[in-house]
């Protein structure tokens, strides 16, 4: 496993992150090892949120052994202050732990998202509030907007982002390098989301996989060069795998390789290998 330093935490951070919805709907034994796994691999970066089913009440038991050596980061798509405060709490409670990491407004997408978080008695109040309490150490957001993400950026009251940072998006569609930019510039601790993904589903086709709502990557040599892609970007720390038990474990036999850039060969494998994809967001205006 690699790391990579987390600035505002003063912390080294594993490359890849686990996400709690690897944990959803399975028996808490089974969850049990899977975090003791994926702890054993060396990962220390694990995410959750309320919104992946029963994962908080599972992963509270399952991480609690190694909650003091890892950076567990939550989030909450409650925009109001007392809306978000509530859920904080009762976050911090299902998942059997006194502080958050890392705390973060979830899916910022619409510029109302954005006024309503950030206004009188928006959700950032409570975030501040809680900071200042000792239940998180670093305000963060996730975004599937770059407008959104640019406005919150733009505040300088956060410490990180998490945002899809994709291949595709970012080579061909043009999402991604605005907001990337602006977070580098603030000195934001950089999280990406959706790098081992193809593109959208085509209406009609199933999900390839149950707890990916977007077409991911399974073939190992592409989705391992889709990670290196992802995380040879100027200034992102980690990336969160897809939920997907197996592929959670692909990018895991990947991930001594990540420090290693993409070589222009490499580079046109992936264009001929995404060709034909729907871009998961709309590319820059």
């Amino acid at each position: 496993m690699r790391y990579r330093r987390l600035a505002p935490l003063d912390r080294d951070i594993s490359v890849l992150g686990f996400g709690g919805i690897v944990l959803t709907d399975r028996p808490q034994d089974e969850c049990d090892r899977e975090a003791a796994a994926a702890f054993d691999a060396g990962i220390t970066y694990f995410d959750v949120a309320p919104q992946y089913g029963n994962a908080q009440e599972l992963m509270g038991p399952a991480l609690r052994p190694y909650r003091d050596r890892v950076t567990l980061a939550c989030k909450t798509l409650e925009r109001s202050a007392e809306g978000a405060s509530r859920e904080l709490d009762d976050s911090l409670r299902k998942l059997r732990t006194d502080r958050f990491d890392i705390y973060q407004l979830h899916s910022m997408t619409t510029p109302e998202d954005v006024d309503t978080a950030l206004g009188p008695g928006g959700a950032l109040e409570a975030f501040e509030a809680a900071r200042d309490a000792g239940k998180v150490r670093l305000l963060g957001f996730s975004a599937h907007n770059e407008d959104a993400a640019l406005r919150l950026i733009e505040t300088g009251r956060f410490d990180t982002m998490l945002f899809p940072l994709n291949f595709t998006m970012f080579d061909a569609g043009g999402f991604g390098p605005r907001a990337l930019a602006a977070a580098n510039e603030r000195g934001m601790g950089v999280f990406a989301l959706k790098a081992m993904a193809r593109g959208r589903i085509p209406a009609g086709d199933e999900r390839n996989y149950p707890k990916c709502w977007y077409s991911a990557e399974d073939r190992p040599p592409i989705a391992g060069m889709l990670l290196r892609y992802t995380l040879n970007l100027p200034g992102v720390l980690a990336a969160l795998p897809p939920g997907q038990p197996e592929l959670f474990r692909v990018a895991c036999e990947h991930a001594d390789a990540v420090d290693t850039p993409l070589s222009d060969a490499e580079i046109e494998t992936l264009r001929e290998a995404m060709q034909g994809h729907t871009l998961l967001f709309p590319a820059a205006a």
